[in-house]
């Protein structure tokens, strides 16, 4: 049976795939797309986790790959239960259906709280965590108002607007997205309302590992979590420089409504929200200004995954590494400029499967860049 796989209802992972599959995105340099290639390419994970020392070496490594061990792997899933949260796969019913459609979705989300939260349609409401009293109350209100309506309220468990939005939204339906592991929460003062979140109607999500610290370069990917669930984005108040920017820019990538509340030039915090206005976003003044531009999305289908070609049973062919020298002409023709793995094909003259291989074993060993729209880069230096 092939790991990744889901119906209009989803199929549940047996509890030796979600093992495996744990494995795998724990072990080095096995990101959301690496982990995508190597169950197209191997069928399973278990296959995967086979073959990723010999593919390392190949890549270049010069050191052996760090294999998530069986142990390490049930010693996670363990510390879920004792939490009372537990693994989404990306194919299972309950993982985010926006979400899975975006390039780089993780394979397995950490939840704990009502997973059926997560299903719903949901709308971003990011901000200032220095936000003033108009800012706060501004987005509970559409909080309350969106949610009313049927849609979850996701945010980051931050300062300031995130910890508005989520107090609004406690009776209908609220995500918090946070950047370190499930038993990790912070700010430490917002850990009472993680526990109202996660006791109530909502839900609590994460990508990283248990007992992962949240350092300030995990806050992106908690941002890009947000965007990625959100149908739709609406930012309060942020700062020139601030998360809710960037936060606003991985929604734009992936195709999602921004919206923004305008403001006084002279407020700071509002600098962000009145620029994402004069390069496109949504003025949004009123819930009616969100549940109108979202109605269209929020019927989609967005249940049904992407579709990934995943071999049952990989034939002797696929498995055969390829000879130096076509290994050496698909190296060289990367660099340190991004290019589209179509271009690589062409330019090579090369199988698509070789390909995807070559670029699996470079990016094991350290050696790969993947960038946004699947493009991909080669580290010269290593």
């Amino acid at each position: 049976m092939s790991d990744v796989g889901a119906g209009q209802t989803g199929i549940a992972l047996t509890e030796r795939q979600r093992l495996a599959w744990l494995r795998l995105i724990r072990s080095d340099n096995v990101g959301p797309a690496t982990f995508r290639g190597l169950i197209n390419h191997f069928g399973s994970a278990e296959a995967a986790l086979e073959m990723l020392p010999e593919l390392s070496r190949r890549g270049g490594s010069a050191r052996a790959i760090r294999v998530a061990t069986v142990a390490e792997a049930e010693r996670e899933l363990q510390a879920a239960a004792r939490l009372g949260a537990c693994f989404i796969g990306i194919g299972e019913p309950d993982y985010p259906p926006a979400l899975r459609q975006i390039d780089g979705a993780p394979p397995l989300i950490a939840a704990k709280g009502r997973p059926q939260t997560g299903t719903l349609p949901a709308l971003g409401i990011v901000g200032s965590r220095n936000a003033s009293i108009c800012g706060t109350k501004f987005a509970a209100m559409m909080a309350r108002d969106v949610g009313k309506a049927g849609y979850a309220i996701i945010s980051g468990l931050a300062r300031g607007i995130d910890t508005a939005a989520h107090r609004a939204s406690l009776e209908t339906g609220t995500i918090a997205v946070l950047a370190g592991g499930l038993d990790r929460p912070y700010p430490p003062e917002n850990i009472k309302l993680l526990e109202e979140i996660t006791g109530g109607n909502g839900l609590a999500i994460t990508e990283m590992p248990f007992g992962w610290e949240p350092r300030a370069r995990d806050f992106p990917r908690r941002n890009r979590l947000i965007a990625g669930v959100a149908l739709g984005l609406l930012v309060v108040e942020a700062a020139q420089r601030s998360g809710s920017l960037i936060t606003a820019r991985y929604a734009a990538d992936f195709g999602r409504i921004v919206f923004a509340v305008p403001g006084s030039p002279l407020d700071p915090r509002c600098y962000g929200t009145n620029y994402l206005i004069k390069e496109g976003a949504t003025l949004t003044t009123e819930a009616g200004d969100i549940l109108e531009a979202l109605a269209p999305i929020s019927r989609l289908d967005l249940f049904t995954p992407k579709q990934v070609d995943e071999p049952e049973s990989p034939t002797a062919a696929d498995m055969m590494p390829p000879n130096e020298n076509d290994r050496c002409l698909i190296v060289d023709s990367l660099g340190p400029t991004p290019v589209e793995v179509d271009d690589i094909i062409r330019h090579t003259g090369m199988p698509a499967a070789m390909v995807y291989l070559v670029l699996l074993e470079l990016d094991l060993a350290g050696r790969l860049h993947r960038h946004s729209g699947g493009l991909v880069s080669i580290d010269l230096s290593v």
